[in-house]
């Protein structure tokens, strides 16, 4: 039961006029460049040319803002606010402005007419800031500009945060994207003693862009059912009629405020943390609520037509100036704003104080509470590795005996994600530390190698979105994590990684904004291990996805053997600002680097390996390069038959590590020099560089170097099916017999005298195809080879 008394009437007046004075705001920074408060009537030239923004969600989001901060007033609430409907800035900024926060930061954005002058005018135009809740605004977390991810930002938010709340709008279209959908399940991984709460508001206003929104056509019942399903308990506003709203509004979220404390509590106080149903509010109110009812004989209040600018043609429709004037004028601007623009002062107390504001949270600008990871010394989990090239180990197991530990020192600011992958993924170690987080029913046979805990700090659920969105939050409010996933799946989260590295390229040039961890994902169970899986698990494009963003913020690894992964994660894990990604196999590989080598090779990206090299002192005939474990591995064979039939040819043998090496560096952070690149590759010798991925994006990161005439690189070409390891890699020619056969036809002196060995390679190529028709497996002198250098 709500522990609420109904609003005073003096209680009722001041927030209505509050939520008032947002819903001014929002209309004039949509339409208005000049006349901010209305001094005179309005003319074409006080109009915005571009009239860009969007009205229709407005008015609910504030509606929303102006309520959660009487909560946080009243009962010393920490909370922030994130708004899932895209462009719904106005509706957030307006508050933001309000309550002073925005005007602290960006000083020209002062309050008071000229700063409110100011504020107009940069909404949504060129120079100024866009329609979405920006990394410009204050307090955001959460854009908004691709639907479907405010839940899962919000529950990332509130784990590891047990005195925070987070409320997000959920808009109604965006309700029906997959994300959303899948996310409402995240209640279930919600401990209630060591997180905070989430109180979703799914805001009903009935349409999208031009269309109505399924969820608010169907019955309250049948909603509350959907919602019950999931397992929340969801609580109804509805509504037009603003005072009475205000007042349901006002009982709804104190009640839901209780429930929240009393899950909390009885957790707290007894130690035991199970799942709990928590509350969430679903609210009915009008598109464009408080807007023009009609525009030129067509419904716009509670219809699409509010989606977008209601009113258009100020410059030469009369009126429709005059319409936006009275609309304007509707919320009596006079009674809200002294003489000099600045909102009064029985207003302004309204508002919480300090870091209170939802706009100042500490919490919205991780890196202000971000603390550095405690982490053990990455050198202990090293392999030894006595000859390069002979031992074989599981690439990913002793990164998971890494995470383990790293997991133990920082046990309320550390968390792994993966969609029921790592135990495939070889990280399973961390449950030795962790285990995975299940608040939901147990049964006796969940205790024979489960590894569930209702305390679990591993977060495991087959939605590739739900998870990411969780790591965004989690590390957008200060902390740290991982996520391994397997390769061909990763593009599920292909767009939430680009709005991720929008996010942080826009961060780049904000100052305010104090830098957080990077997102460290390890794609794993890779395109040329799917013995069994077939086509549909080889596909190396994400990387080609990686490389689309800014060159600030993306990185991409490919470790090729255990310690050299080691070397990576630790850089990763301590990194800030940046989106890493590193490619590596979970299943046995070849060792090449002792941990000291390893860290060298790491530090430089890319460089050449001596041991396999045999040009010291001279040109090479040939560069032969390998990007990737199971490449690299074939390259190495490859120079291995070269030097086996032609003693006396020179090979330089390159190893690369960090891709974006492979860029001027001019163009990326990481790039080499021109004279680096030219002193490794030379500058007229063949190079054959056999790669992980597409071929051609090779191409495209050094297609300006000196010698890319005489680049030929092998990678994944979509020939593929039930393979062995061997015989994958002969269909897309990154195998070694196809590659030696590359270098003889690209150094001269070989192109006649190499005709009987190309012959040879061809024939023991074809063997190799026929033996695993034949038995399944590849031949095993060929699968078990070894450096014989």
């Amino acid at each position: 039961m709500t522990t609420a008394t109904p609003l005073t009437p003096e209680q009722l007046d001041r927030i209505d006029a509050y939520w008032r004075a947002c819903n001014y705001l929002a209309v004039g920074m949509i339409y208005l460049r000049d006349n901010p408060l209305l001094r005179e009537p309005l003319k074409p030239e006080h109009i915005k040319q571009r009239l860009l923004g969007h009205w229709g969600a407005s008015p609910g989001l504030s509606f929303m803002y102006v309520h959660l901060n009487r909560i946080i007033r009243e009962r010393d609430q920490d909370a922030i606010f994130l708004a899932g409907p895209g462009h719904g800035a106005p509706g957030v900024l307006a508050p933001v402005y309000l309550e002073g926060t925005y005007s602290e930061i960006y000083p020209n954005k002062s309050e008071d007419e000229e700063g409110l002058k100011a504020f107009f005018k940069q909404f949504s135009f060129p120079g100024g800031i866009g329609s979405h809740c920006t990394p410009e605004t204050p307090g955001s977390i959460h854009e908004g500009g691709e639907l479907g991810y405010s839940i899962s930002h919000a529950f990332g938010a509130a784990f590891d945060n047990p005195d925070l709340l987070v409320a997000v709008a959920v808009g109604d279209g965006e309700a029906e994207t997959g994300p959303l959908a899948t996310s409402w399940h995240s209640s279930k991984f919600l401990n209630p003693i060591r997180d905070g709460a989430v109180l979703p508001i799914l805001h009903l206003n009935g349409y999208k862009i031009n269309n109505p929104t399924l969820l608010s056509r169907i019955p309250d019942e049948e909603l509350a059912s959907l919602m019950r399903g999931y397992g929340w308990t969801p609580h109804f506003v509805a509504g037009d009629d603003p005072l009475t709203l205000h007042q349901t509004m006002a009982a709804t979220l104190d009640a839901c405020h209780d429930q929240i404390r009393a899950i909390q509590h009885a957790a707290r106080a007894s130690g035991e943390a199970t799942r709990a149903h928590w509350p969430m509010i679903v609210l009915r109110t009008p598109k464009g609520w408080t807007g023009p009812s009609e525009v030129d004989g067509h419904k716009v209040e509670g219809f699409w037509r509010a989606h977008q600018v209601p009113l258009s043609g100020m410059h030469d429709n009369p009126e429709h100036l005059k319409q936006l004037e009275d609309w304007l004028r509707s919320y009596r601007p006079e009674e809200l704003f002294d003489a000099q623009g600045r909102l009064i002062p029985e207003l302004k107390a309204l508002a919480p104080q300090g870091t209170k504001r939802m706009s100042a949270s500490p919490h919205a600008n991780g890196g202000l509470i971000r603390r550095a990871l405690r982490m053990p010394d990455f050198r202990d989990y090293a392999i030894r590795v006595d000859k390069p090239g002979t031992a074989r180990a599981m690439n990913t197991k002793p990164t998971g005996a890494l995470l383990r530990d790293v997991m133990a020192r920082n046990l309320d600011n550390f968390r792994v994600f993966g969609p029921d992958e790592n135990s495939s993924n070889k990280l399973d170690a961390v449950y030795e530390v962790s285990k995975k987080l299940w608040l939901c029913d147990y049964r006796p046979e969940d205790a024979d190698g489960g590894e569930l805990s209702p305390d679990g700090r591993v977060l495991e659920m087959l939605s590739e979105h739900t998870l990411e969105g969780w790591y965004e939050g989690y590390v957008l409010t200060g902390r740290h994590g991982f996520f391994a996933t397997y390769e061909a799946f990763v593009h599920v989260i292909d767009s939430m990684y680009n709005q991720h590295a929008k996010w942080l390229s826009i961060c780049e040039d904000i100052p305010w904004r104090a830098r957080i961890s990077s997102l460290n994902l390890l794609i794993t169970s890779t395109v040329w291990r799917q013995d069994h899986n077939g086509f549909t698990h080889q596909d190396p494009g994400f990387l080609d996805v990686v490389v689309n963003k800014n060159p600030e913020v993306t990185r991409i690894y490919l470790p090729p053997d255990v310690n050299t992964l080691l070397s990576t994660v630790n850089h990763c894990l301590q990194s800030r600002d940046d989106i890493n990604v590193i490619v590596a196999d979970k299943q046995s590989h070849l060792q090449y680097l002792d941990m000291d080598a390893a860290i060298k090779h790491c530090t430089k990206g890319i460089g050449i390996w001596e041991w396999a090299s045999n040009d010291q002192g001279a040109e090479p005939d040939v560069v032969m390069a390998g990007c990737g474990d199971i490449p690299t591995k074939e390259a190495l064979a490859a120079t291995a038959l070269l030097r086996e039939h032609f003693p006396d040819i020179k090979i330089r043998f390159i190893n690369v590590v960090d891709l974006f090496k492979l860029q001027p560096a001019g163009e990326h952070p990481h790039g080499l020099s021109d004279a680096d690149f030219d002193s490794l590759f030379t500058k007229d010798r063949p190079i054959i560089f056999n790669f992980h991925g597409y071929p051609w994006l090779i191409h495209r990161l050094a297609y300006r170097r000196t010698n890319h005439k005489n680049l030929h690189v092998r990678g994944y070409k979509e020939k593929g099916n039930i393979n062995t390891p061997l015989e994958l890699a002969i269909s897309n020619e990154i195998d070694r017999f196809s590659l030696a056969i590359d270098v003889i036809n690209r150094v001269p002196r070989l192109q006649v005298a190499g005709a009987h060995v190309k012959e040879t390679l061809r024939d023991q190529q074809i063997e190799c195809r026929n033996y695993a028709y034949e038995h399944g497996i590849d031949k095993p002198d060929v699968d078990e080879w070894v450096w014989p250098f």
